[in-house]
């Protein structure tokens, strides 16, 4: 394998215009099924608001707590035995899981048990199947043609979030939560059809058998931290996580309350965020990404920077509401770029370990970003915090623009030639 550090110019034929189509197939397949899991995950948090916020809060915390904790074993599991059979898995297991969520709460209600074992399940499965399928791009395309298959996927990710909340808020009303999980059962349906139709260039490509797991959690962390391009590229993931995702889903809502604003405008505030989004993700699949792809990577960041001082400094909701889509498009443009950087970065038998780390290092960081942020907001603003996002971010950016490692890396085959 090629030294990833290397600053010359990767020399490969032009991509094919077209993406394969079990590659669209699986892409369509996993969206539509994030559609009906954003939908049912509302329906979840709506039935468990019932009991008290501490209680909702704790079914969360039943969802996100084993999927941190397993993630790395489940990064190992999906290179052992390979990412398709762990999909595969996951699917039959969530398709039984919610079928039964479906009889019992048409049967029992939403009693708190109920509720605990589902998230529990869910979480449980995810640690698993979040490595796996995010290494499924890489098994199903081109490098060349990694960077416009993820940035649809990005787009696809993003429309499926704008739908999934509305969707469950009328499938609640119309048909409960019982009724919310037999429509998600048939969405995990479609995608276990087309998982069984799908079969990966790459699934050859696994961890050796006699290596034990723990074995394989630790080879898959010491490659990431050992690894001139994977090691800064998880950082600045972190980084990422730490100062833009709160910044409009924590940070918005207090600036609009201690702006008088009201909820309407922090929920448009937030889908500023999602608009710009999900355009600076169809124009990275349209176009490509820079030629410079670690470049494009930090220049995300600092846009995305540039976005956060505007929302810290808004005078009114609709300055707020443009200032959201920049961040937004800034961090689609970081998104847009990491992603194939890392997956790009993988060796073959550590495709699924390294998605678990990049999942696990944003997961930490927004664990204590969350706690950290919401302090300062309470102690002295949440105009400070925003700022101190800002700050956060564009210091990522130029340490990653100061990361030789980064700012050689180039993407074989892009069409945009800005900042070759």
């Amino acid at each position: 394998m090629a030294s990833l550090g290397t600053t010359e110019p990767v020399v490969s034929p032009p991509p094919r215009t077209v993406l394969p189509r079990s590659y669209l197939l699986w892409l369509a397949g996993t969206r539509a099924s994030l559609v009906g899991d954003a939908a049912l995950y509302f329906a979840l948090s709506w039935a468990a608001s019932a009991h008290g916020g501490q209680l909702a809060a704790l079914v969360l915390t039943a969802i996100t707590l084993p999927r941190t904790v397993l993630l790395l074993l489940g990064g190992a599991v999906g290179d052992r035995f390979g990412a398709r059979r762990v999909m595969i898995t996951g699917d039959v297991a969530m398709l039984a899981a919610v079928l039964a969520l479906a009889v019992a709460a048409r049967t029992w209600g939403t009693p708190p048990w109920m509720l605990f074992g589902f998230a529990a399940v869910v979480g449980t499965v995810d640690a698993f199947y979040l490595p796996a399928t995010g290494s499924m791009p890489r098994r199903l395309v081109s490098k060349e043609q990694l960077p416009r298959a993820m940035a649809l996927r990005q787009a696809g990710d993003q429309v499926a979030s704008l739908l999934g909340a509305p969707l469950g808020a009328v499938l609640v009303v119309m048909a409960g939560l019982s009724g919310t999980a037999l429509v998600d059962a048939g969405t995990f349906a479609a995608v276990l059809a087309v998982m069984v139709w799908v079969r990966p260039a790459a699934q050859a490509e696994r961890s050796p058998r006699a290596e034990s797991l723990l074995a394989g959690i630790s080879d898959g962390v010491k490659l990431a931290a050992t690894d001139p391009v994977l090691r800064p590229a998880l950082l600045l993931t972190a980084a990422a996580a730490a100062g833009l995702l709160p910044a409009v889903s924590l940070l918005s809502p207090l600036l609009a309350r201690s702006n008088g604003w009201g909820p309407g405008s922090a929920g448009l505030v937030a889908a500023g965020q999602g608009v710009g989004i999900l355009l600076a993700a169809l124009l990275a699949a349209r176009l490509g990404p820079m030629r410079r792809i670690g470049m494009g990577t930090s220049l995300g960041l600092a846009l995305a920077a540039v976005g956060l001082a505007g929302l810290a400094a808004a005078p009114a909701p609709a300055a707020a509401i443009a200032a959201a889509g920049v961040v937004g498009a800034g961090s689609s443009m970081f998104a847009c770029h990491i992603g194939p950087l890392v997956l790009a970065g993988a060796p073959d038998t550590h495709l699924s370990r390294v998605q678990s780390l990049l999942t696990l290092v944003q997961s930490l960081a927004l664990v204590v970003a969350n706690n950290v942020l919401g302090w300062l907001a309470n102690a002295a603003g949440a105009r400070s915090a925003i700022v101190l996002c800002a700050v956060l971010g564009c210091v990522a950016g130029v340490t990653g623009l100061a990361s030789t490692s980064l700012w050689g890396q180039r993407q074989a085959g892009s069409l945009h030639q800005a900042g070759s």
